[in-house]
């Protein structure tokens, strides 16, 4: 019944499903998941599955607390993370494997690489990953901050063949069905731009944190790398039903037909700059950029604190992004560079140090 001839999926489910009453919880919409889950790895689909819901099933255990800050939200977090974990083990008669992230773990290549090798030896042995983001330790600066970009992510690293985003309306409509009767299912997209993103509108669940806009951004990631991706309704039991016989049951986020390198994806989607090289205006993107050979009197800002083999932006003085990148010097020291006020000394430095920025890990940017 593998009719995508799908090796490998990951499924994002969101706390509306996992916790719909927010009173714990619920197996409820569960149920025909777990089932979608049995029955691709019977066929021979690995299976990851990106879950939300933390925070949304440890609520119910402090009903008397009027606190809604952070910390507390953590606290929710770390006890609703248990009883998320021990409902869908209920489900399943093998066994699963919580791994809990936080965008620092992926977008640290050294880190990446280690969560790749745990997922993929996780599925070699039979069991199911289940992946949340890591609330209770997760601060502003290492939140990915919604389970449908982590979910992308998730699939890159995975190396999959689909990502099934689990949603509340049936897919992307040209219009808000909530709001508009003749709204329309879009059964396919084919490229992702500016007039699909105007179609996402805020979320749609109270539960969540995520909405269509966060669907569409992972989409986006996905596809890019090779990766078909479906929105469909999660509360239908027939979404999971018609993705079995091949069907497609919401919006499908057709791949990228030249998929970018898995290095060059893990720059520009994953991976987070930690600073900026500012750039005049006229600056040649096209050579400067292929060899990585731009001198440092064409840098006009250093913005931020980052050391060497950090992620930073290049861009123009106007705001155009051109690039992310693997810097080889630190921010200290372009700083300094830039303040001798001496091409030459720059010049000299730089033919003995190597170029500002790696050629290996250079990801351009359209805009």
């Amino acid at each position: 019944m593998n009719k995508h001839n799908w090796k490998r999926v990951v499924i994002k489910v969101g706390s509306a499903l996992i916790a719909p009453h927010q009173n714990g919880c619920s197996s409820h919409y569960l149920l025909s998941i777990a089932q979608f889950i049995v029955r691709c790895r019977a066929n021979g689909v690995q299976v990851v599955l990106v879950s939300s819901g933390s925070v949304a099933a440890g609520a119910n255990l402090f009903p008397e607390s009027q606190d809604k800050s952070i910390a507390m939200k953590k606290a929710m977090a770390a006890a609703g993370q248990t009883e998320m974990i021990a409902t869908w083990d209920k489900l399943f008669d093998f066994s699963t494997a919580q791994i809990l992230l936080t965008h620092g773990d992926l977008r640290d290549r050294e880190r990446y690489v280690s969560i790749k090798e745990t997922i993929f030896t996780l599925l070699e042995n039979g069991l199911l990953p289940i992946i949340n983001e890591n609330d209770t330790v997760t601060t502003d600066s290492l939140r990915v901050g919604d389970n449908d970009n982590l979910s992308a992510m998730v699939a890159a690293a995975a190396d999959a063949d689909a990502l099934i985003i689990c949603s509340d309306i049936d897919g992307l409509y040209n219009k808000n069905p909530n709001e508009h009767d003749d709204a329309v299912l879009l059964p396919q997209v084919t490229s992702i731009d500016s007039k699909i993103y105007a179609m996402g509108g805020g979320a749609t669940s109270a539960v969540g944190t995520g909405g269509m806009k966060t669907k569409i951004e992972a989409a986006e990631k996905a596809t890019s790398n090779g990766i078909n991706t479906f929105i469909v309704n999660g509360f239908k039991a027939s979404s999971f039903n018609d993705l079995l016989e091949g069907k497609n049951p919401g919006t499908h986020f057709v791949p990228y037909a030249k998929p970018m390198k898995e290095h060059l994806h893990w720059m520009t989607h994953t991976s987070k700059e930690q600073g900026e090289l500012v750039v005049e205006n006229d600056f040649d993107t096209s050579l400067a950029l292929e060899s990585a050979q731009f001198t440092s009197d064409e840098i006009m800002e250093v913005n931020g604190d980052f050391s060497a083999g950090d992620t930073i932006l290049v861009r123009k003085d106007d705001g155009t992004r051109l690039a992310k990148a693997e810097s080889n010097y630190s921010s200290c020291l372009l700083n300094f560079i830039a303040e001798q006020g001496d091409s030459k000394f720059a010049d000299e430095f730089q033919s003995k140090t190597g170029p500002i920025i790696s050629d290996k890990n250079i990801a351009v940017l359209e805009k």
